[in-house]
């Protein structure tokens, strides 16, 4: 295998079926790739109550800073009916320039497209003058329990420390150079149940249907909207995911029903301040008459999941300008410095070095024939081969 060529690096990584939890070889293959380059591989299992066990790799290049860190993960989601698939998921199949497989753009594409970019230019000039290291794990696309938090503190528990980050997911909507993202909003999930008295249909005097003072209280969640975004995030926006009553005839009012809902936040709020607002909101709402006149409040409970995810913003100038410059040197394109979508590992890393994402264009991920064109494969690892080598220039620099 020729490191400095991504179709054969990616190609290597998409044969191994990784779905999560399962290793699948792909961090095998991938520390046979890391020790040709002369990084030093540790390999780590994590386990936690009533979830799988994750292997995780971390490798390093170099020993003295300044310290880059290269993150993302091998595992992949489940490839679906694989008959609909017009090629193998797992068999890095080339048709009319591009390359399919699971994990092609989300996100085995960004890893390879990493290690080529690193074994060119160590080709080139040699190894950059400080430290690299990957940080890559089995656990994204599953829990995130065992995966890169974890990887985080047993890293740092043995001395490692970084100046920045960049994680290779998928940022591009539609070309190559569109889009960077340099923070992302944070995630709140929340259950709504409403307890009412079950009853004959016909008879609604003798009943009290919960629905009624779930439409109510789902309305006070939605309406007025949590605010109006600022110059880096959108608005904040909460969205119904399922409503269930367990109720499956249609001349019985049921007894008690639940909603589910999901929040993704801007930097106006954090969780805490959040689930006060939503909290504020129900209590008003479960007071008023609206569709149950004549009744008393609405009986209810809230409850917010634990594992919330918080907004951040990354404000690192030599970082930011570092990548964009390679963005526009390698595409002629000025990328977009965004915080849209869904939430990714940045949202731990954050905590221990400032991280942005940057990574293949995002058309296909988790889609049955998911692929990647080859022209892009080679376009990233050119951005991931300047961007390295402004980086490490710029701390140069710096320290100087």
């Amino acid at each position: 295998m020729k490191l400095t060529d991504p179709t054969q690096t990616l190609a290597a990584l998409i044969r191994c079926p990784s779905v999560t939890p399962e290793e699948g070889g792909a961090l095998t293959t991938l520390a046979e790739m890391l020790d040709r380059l002369g990084f030093r591989n540790d390999r780590v299992t994590f386990s936690d109550e009533a979830t799988p066990d994750v292997e995780n790799l971390y490798s390093r290049l170099g020993s003295g800073g300044p310290h880059l860190m290269f993150a993302g993960h091998t595992d992949v989601v489940p490839v679906g009916d694989e008959a609909a698939w017009t090629q193998g998921p797992f068999g890095a199949e080339i048709v009319d320039g591009e390359m399919y497989g699971r994990g092609a753009v989300d996100m085995k594409g960004g890893i390879a497209c990493f290690v080529s970019a690193l074994a060119r230019l160590i080709e080139r000039k040699g190894a950059p003058e400080g430290s690299v290291s990957l940080l890559i794990t089995g656990d994204e696309e599953g829990p995130s329990i065992n995966g890169t938090e974890k990887l985080l503190a047993h890293a740092k528990a043995k001395g490692e420390s970084w100046d920045a980050a960049v994680v290779g997911e998928p940022t591009n909507p539609a070309e190559m150079g569109d889009m960077i993202k340099i923070g992302r909003r944070g995630s709140l999930s929340g259950t709504l149940r409403v307890d009412g008295v079950q009853g004959h249909v016909a008879y609604p005097h003798l009943a009290d249907n919960p629905l009624r003072g779930l439409v109510m209280l789902a309305d006070a969640l939605l309406d007025p909207p949590l605010d109006a975004g600022n110059e880096r995030f959108p608005p904040s926006n909460l969205e119904i995911t399922s409503i269930d009553t367990g109720n499956t005839a249609t001349n019985v009012i049921p007894a008690r029903t639940t909603a589910r809902f999901n929040i993704r936040f801007n930097d106006m709020w954090s969780a805490e301040t959040l689930a006060d607002e939503l909290r504020a909101r129900l209590e008003r709402a479960a007071r008023q008459a609206g569709l149950r006149p004549g009744r008393d409040p609405v009986r209810y409970t809230v409850e917010f999941d634990q594992r919330s995810s918080p907004s951040f913003l990354t404000r690192d100038d030599a970082l930011i300008d570092a990548l964009s410059e390679a963005v526009r040197e390698a595409t002629g394109r000025t990328p977009a410095l965004s915080t849209t979508g869904g939430t990714s590992d940045a949202r731990f890393i954050k905590d221990y070095c400032p991280v942005v994402e940057f990574g293949l264009v995002g058309k296909t991920m988790h889609m049955v024939d998911e692929r990647v064109a080859l022209s892009d494969l080679e376009s990233l690892t050119g951005i991931y081969e300047l961007f390295i080598e402004r980086w490490f220039e710029r701390q140069r620099s710096r320290a100087g």
